[in-house]
């Protein structure tokens, strides 16, 4: 069985500490979203149809650089990682660890044998193997061209890349072969994880397989329209990089000012090193911050980027923090 955490759970520290006016940085959620437009009552009303679809596969195609034929999107990443460890017969499996925690989760679910790496090295002779690039949490990455080397030493390759819309940089997609899987996330960039949607890039039959595990209207219409939308409006995503690596620096700074090191991260998330990840947690909880701490670090603490007027409060609750 593998522990199953996330950030996102709010709710916990509502009931621990009280209050409503929370700013929760314990995910890697964009806190800008895009703005979301009027949709047409067609969205709600049918099914999703088979026009909204293909203009949402043409629009990730072009965004992320493959072929319609090599695109299929889901209700969210996690939708993926639920139904990839269905493709292969049940076998060994390497995952670079410490990761985001549900790729072991529903490998061993569906009968994978599940190992820990610490690199890639370690990946070959799997029979199937995950890498998260950029890697949550720590911000550990590896180029395409080691990730393709990869591929031909391992049965199937799965890179999750979940945060690589601000580094575009850490994509694989020029490598994608048929030993090869690629999750995208729309929500975390997006700042709209509500939406449920996210795209799966491989070749053809990789993605016709999928398509067959996942059934109909595996995403809604108003996530197909949004998603059409938002994945082609380049000035937005542009400014929004932009943005975030300028925010990541500043974060960078506030915490170095408290003695919290950087350990690593992306442009959608810091991870720091802590005297006591505990106490750090509940000093920012206490203040109504919410962060994200885990079960094999006491150290480590992680936290997303803020927005607007919530910088005020984080930079005065970091400039409150005092060693013991």
């Amino acid at each position: 069985m593998v522990e199953r955490d996330h950030g996102g759970n709010l709710d916990e520290a509502r009931a621990q500490y009280g209050g409503e006016a929370w700013i929760d940085l314990s995910t890697g959620i964009n806190r800008s979203p895009y703005p979301v437009p009027a949709f047409a009552p067609e969205a709600w009303t049918r099914l999703p149809g088979a026009q909204a679809l293909s203009e949402l596969v043409a629009a990730a195609a072009d965004a992320y650089g493959v072929s319609a034929d090599q695109v299929l999107p889901v209700a969210g990443a996690q939708a993926a990682i639920q139904l990839y460890p269905r493709l292969r017969p049940a076998g060994d499996a390497r995952v670079i660890a410490p990761t985001y925690n549900e790729h072991a989760a529903s490998l061993v679910a569906h009968g994978w044998s599940l190992q820990n790496a610490d690199g890639i090295r370690a990946l070959a002779g799997a029979d199937l193997a995950v890498v998260v690039n950029p890697n949550n949490p720590d911000g550990r990455s590896w180029t395409a061209e080691s990730l393709e080397g990869v591929a031909k030493r391992v049965g199937f390759l799965v890179v999750d890349e979940s945060f690589a819309d601000p580094h575009p940089e850490c994509s694989a997609v020029a490598c994608l072969n048929d030993k090869m899987l690629i999750l995208r996330s729309f929500g975390k960039f997006y700042g709209l994880a509500g939406a449920r949607l996210g795209f799966v890039l491989a070749a053809p039959s990789v993605i016709g397989a999928l398509r067959q595990l996942a059934g109909p209207w595996s995403v809604s219409g108003p996530a197909m329209e949004l998603g059409a939308k938002a994945l082609r409006d380049t000035g937005w995503q542009s400014a929004t990089t932009a943005r975030l690596h300028t925010d990541a620096e500043r974060l960078d700074a506030c915490a170095a000012r408290a003695g919290w090191p950087l350990v690593g991260g992306t442009a959608l998330f810091r991870t720091y090193a802590t005297p006591d990840a505990e106490r750090a947690q509940d000093h920012l909880a206490r203040r109504a911050i919410w962060s994200r701490r885990f079960p094999y670090s006491k150290t480590w603490l992680r936290l997303g980027l803020p927005h607007g007027g919530e910088w005020a409060r984080v930079e005065q609750a970091l400039s409150e923090w005092r060693p013991v």
